[in-house]
């Protein structure tokens, strides 16, 4: 199997897999050095795969913020008490053992296209091919009343797990049974669709078993449930229709930051825990390196190898692109096995694949034990020049326990293909 065919299958789940002998070339001789923004789900999935399909001919450097990898998917049962901080923290270690790939523990503070390097305080590393793979960073244009900081000690997002997720659940723990909690869920682009409402599902959950007394407001900006919307409202219908108050087209017009009192559209409320998920753009460093696509404030790209339309030799993954799938773990997984075979065929000299073809997959929590999916299938589509959705994919018919142990599967599988 060659490397194209094998890309094809890979891409098509994240199962185990035993991986053939991609080698496609006989010489030791070095293809370049590839440098990574970001070890996330795309930044790391895209040096396991550079370094392996490349039979280590690819030189790899990811910098990362974070000493370890922390997942968001799984995230949100942390709020239910079904799974812990452990449960999605993740060692780097075994992509450094396993494929030597340098990793370093820091922050990117300027890229230079021209030089093509990046800086990390007074040091500067030089790049034949940049991946920026940063995720998100938050808009907050529209309620200038909180900020990064508010969101840290306080009102916090948690929509990039780890401190601000345990800040959430130790507030749901001590508010008083009776007491009132909101989620604010932003209009689409965001990351994660269907994020929101499965964290209305372990909220609610969590109340119910603890708190009975208790209420969940959820402020949805957007019209309507944005992902696998009547499997939740069937969920919300047959577990929590005395907990959750479903209020759409509901935006925030105001917040009082020490009395927790925030103005929608249709009333004014006043609660015990607020958990305000802001709007969305791509990373700050993309859009200041001039990645971004002007108002829309995310990166367009070739969606053959994901190098950016605006700078050349500048790849971008991840939840920061503008694209047609969804801003998920499993996009970003497939968007960079993609990228990391295209980039090795340029630097190779070889023809890049012209008909990339990947699958998305989500499962989300209901409960304690039960879960929903939705699955597509994308393809290249050269009118368009982007990815669409095609045959193939399905939706869950109910919730049920069968998907719930599938999720756990569906998780460990995505996690050992990023990272070990």
């Amino acid at each position: 199997m060659d490397r194209r065919t094998f890309v094809k299958a890979s891409l098509a789940g994240v199962g185990s897999i035993l991986l053939p002998n991609l080698s496609y070339a006989k010489s030791n001789t070095s293809l370049g050095h590839v440098v990574i923004v970001g070890g996330g789900f795309g930044g790391a999935t895209a040096a396991k795969y550079l370094r392996m399909w490349s039979n280590g001919r690819v030189t790899v450097t990811v910098i990362e913020p974070r000493s370890k990898f922390i997942s968001c998917p799984v995230s949100n049962r942390i709020l239910s008490g079904e799974a812990d901080l452990q449960t999605i923290t993740h060692a780097y270690t075994p992509l450094q053992d396993n494929y030597g790939i340098r990793f370093i523990n820091g922050v990117v503070d300027k890229i230079d296209p021209d030089k093509k390097r990046v800086q990390i305080g007074t040091e500067f590393i030089s790049y034949d091919r940049l991946i920026v793979a940063t995720g998100i960073d938050f808009d907050y244009g529209t309620i200038p009343m909180i900020n990064a900081e508010i969101q840290a000690t306080s009102i916090p997002h948690a929509w990039k797990a780890g401190a601000q997720t345990i800040l959430l659940r130790d507030q749901l723990s001590v508010m008083p049974d009776g007491g009132v909690v909101a989620i604010t869920v932003p209009m689409v682009p965001y990351r994660c669709p269907p994020g929101p409402y499965e964290r209305a599902c372990q909220i609610a959950y969590y109340l119910k078993q603890h708190k009975p007394k208790s209420k969940l407001i959820v402020l949805d900006a957007n019209p309507a449930i944005t992902s696998k919307r009547q499997l939740f409202e069937r969920a919300w219908h047959d577990f929590y229709r005395d907990i959750i108050d479903y209020q759409p087209s509901s935006t925030i017009e105001n917040v009082d930051v020490k009395t927790l009192t925030l103005a929608s559209t249709f009333g004014r409320y006043k609660v015990d825990v607020l958990n305000i998920i802001p709007p969305q753009t791509a990373g700050r460093l993309a859009l200041d390196t001039g990645l971004g696509n002007g108002t829309k404030h995310w990166c367009d790209v070739n969606f053959l190898d994901y190098q950016s339309k605006n700078i050349p030799d500048i790849h971008v993954l991840g939840d920061s692109v503008s694209s047609i799938p969804p801003k998920s773990a499993h996009v970003a997984t497939s968007q960079a096995k993609v990228c990391a075979n295209a980039i090795i065929a340029e630097l190779a000299g070889e023809p890049v694949d012209q008909e990339p073809v990947f699958a998305n997959t989500c499962y989300s929590f209901v409960d304690g034990k039960q879960a929903v999916h939705v699955a597509n299938v994308y393809r290249y589509n050269h009118k368009d020049q982007d990815m669409q959705a095609a045959s193939g994919g399905g939706i869950s018919a109910r919730h049920s326990t069968d998907e719930g142990l599938q999720a756990d599967v569906w998780a460990q599988s995505i996690w050992a293909d990023a990272l070990t």
